[in-house]
């Protein structure tokens, strides 16, 4: 038998807005951190262990984000996260 002693994930997320929408990159850009400060209190409500090792603003307004990630909260995932 076999069963899961601990698991994480790994993500590159997107926070983008729509191009039609027709933002200034400084708009999109505050829109887009402000997706991710939603995104991160989400994770914490549902008390998801997560760990943002890398933020890249792009040229367009755009934010990608690493993310280390919590599976599920039944496993202790603190080796992943020393």
């Amino acid at each position: 038998m076999k069963r899961v002693k601990a698991a994480c994930v790994f993500q590159t997320l997107v926070f983008a807005q729509k191009p039609e929408m027709g933002y200034s990159k400084e708009r999109a850009l505050k829109l887009n951190l402000d997706d991710i400060e939603h995104y991160k209190k989400s994770l914490e409500r549902a008390r998801t262990k997560y760990q943002i090792t890398d933020t890249l603003e792009q040229e367009d307004g755009s934010v990608v984000i690493h993310v280390r990630k919590q599976y599920n909260n039944k496993t202790d995932v603190s080796e992943y996260f020393e």
